[in-house]
């Protein structure tokens, strides 16, 4: 998730210096074309009121074939409203409208059953990132990013489809908040991405940012340090295995001396048993967005699950190809997209990936819903 104060002063200088907030072009994928065609968008009003909630902070999102509906979470941690998700309806009509119809809002709530506090509440704090429906409308998996300022590491959840406690899985060593500084997740840039293996034996938990110890968030013209995606077995709740991913440079300067900028992986979602998507999201002062997605080999990277710092030169990372640069997909606008998910098969038999941008509930970015056809 987008640190939302920087967001805010962000969106008001490039309002302000009339800048014109835009995307940033990547280089055209090898294959000489984009893997992905347009099928439609649509956005929501920031803050919109529903069910008694604020509809936003859109940060996960996955479709339930059985009963042909959506489900979206958001990453407010408690803050407007409790921890929650919501039910959608969404349709493609003609080819190039998109439809989409909130219907329910889930509270997620703690062991003992009630929702999870805001951290000025005490307690235990979350941040919810990313969500995957488990098959057979058993429940769903979510992640969070936790909070280090409240001693609240990254975490795994098993909840039912009523939003209620399950389990929590096991964070391996090296996931959890580090015993002296330099050490483990960095606030704001832990669990971000998460993805279930066809079977829903496997769930990967990607981090938006390497770990202290593990290298250096990017930079403009500098990769950053790697970051981890852990493979967690759905039975057990236990991590079997981990690979490093390295994200590419921040693609430009912000416009302003000094200004924010980052990079770091947004969102995973596996196209086969082996292979994954993986979405690349840079935010740059006065600039804009840059949204990348790439194709790796989870196979193809050495185990990292056992190294508690990854120093380059001791390990493979996964390699990556560009499946394609959002800049040049057709879309009305760029904003913090922060999900993605397939949707039902099309009528050409090719596959429907979706993706939603997290509004940060700031009145300068937007809710926007995106569908593709997926050209494998």
């Amino acid at each position: 998730m987008r640190r939302r104060a920087l967001l805010s002063g962000a969106a008001g200088l490039c309002a302000a210096a009339a800048l014109g907030c835009r995307s940033v072009a990547a280089p055209v994928p090898a294959a000489g074309r984009q893997r992905l065609r347009l099928l439609g968008e649509t956005t929501f009003p920031v803050r919109m009121q529903f069910k008694g909630s604020t509809f936003g902070g859109l940060s996960g999102l996955d479709f339930d074939p059985a009963s042909g509906l959506w489900a979206a979470l958001s990453d407010d941690r408690s803050e407007l409203e409790p921890a929650r998700f919501y039910t959608l309806r969404i349709g493609i009509h003609d080819g190039q409208r998109m439809v989409v119809e909130p219907l329910e809002v889930i509270t997620l709530r703690q062991a003992a059953g009630t929702p999870f506090p805001p951290r000025r509440g005490g307690g235990e704090v979350v941040d919810p990132e990313a969500l995957r429906l488990l098959p057979g409308g058993r429940g769903l998996l979510w992640a969070s990013e936790g909070d280090p300022k409240v001693n609240q590491g990254p975490g795994l959840r098993e909840a039912r489809i009523d939003g209620s406690h399950v389990r929590e899985f096991t964070m391996p060593p090296v996931l959890q908040l580090g015993p002296r500084p330099g050490i483990g997740p960095r606030d704001n840039l832990s669990f971000e991405g998460l993805a279930l293996t066809p079977d829903a034996r496997g769930a990967w938990v990607s981090m938006e940012a390497a770990l202290q110890q593990d290298g250096a968030t990017p930079k403009v013209g500098t990769e950053g340090g790697p970051c981890r995606l852990t493979l967690f077995d759905v039975a057990t709740g236990r991590a079997t295995r981990q690979i490093a991913y390295i994200p590419d440079a921040i693609p430009s300067a912000p416009a302003l001396l000094g200004g924010f900028a980052d990079n770091g992986i947004s969102e995973i979602l596996m196209l086969d048993a082996r292979r994954m998507l993986v979405l690349e999201r840079a935010f740059m002062m006065g600039v804009g967005n840059s949204l990348r997605l790439y194709e790796i080999d989870t196979a193809d990277a050495t185990d990292t699950l056992a190294s508690d710092r990854l120093v380059a030169g001791q390990y493979r990372p996964a390699a990556k190809r560009l499946v394609a640069d959002f800049s040049q997909v057709g879309l009305t606008h760029l904003d913090n997209t922060e999900a993605m998910a397939w949707g039902p098969p099309l009528p050409n038999g090719r596959r429907c990936l979706v993706f939603v941008s997290d509004d940060n509930f700031n009145p300068l970015q937007i809710t926007q819903f995106a569908a593709f056809e997926y050209l494998d």
